[in-house]
């Protein structure tokens, strides 16, 4: 799934503002599903972030690119995690926007 956020911010003030809340990333994620779930991340490069949430027996893994004019994920739905696909793009949207805000 590919939920994209556009933003006039700059990459470098984007960047700035999603390593500064990396640090929230699981209890954000352990407020939505439970106190069971985890955020694993990692700057794969300058403009990328990737991101592994398990929570309810699934590990989702996905990316976050940084763009000139957006921030794209990318969002990997495990096979029988279907059903909550619709809530995990709210969830993404929702915070992107805010992040981008």
């Amino acid at each position: 799934m590919r939920v994209s956020i556009p933003h006039t911010l700059g990459k470098d003030e984007l960047r700035r503002r999603m390593a500064a809340r990396l640090g929230d990333a699981e209890d954000k994620a352990k407020g939505m599903l439970g106190s069971l779930a985890t955020v694993e991340t990692t700057w794969a490069d300058a403009d990328t972030l990737a991101l592994v949430v398990s929570a309810m027996g699934y590990a989702i893994p996905c990316t976050a690119t940084i763009t000139d004019a957006s921030l794209d994920f990318e969002v990997a739905i495990p096979v029988g995690a279907g059903f909550a696909r619709r809530m995990i793009e709210a969830a993404v949207r929702e915070k992107g926007e805010k992040l981008v805000g």
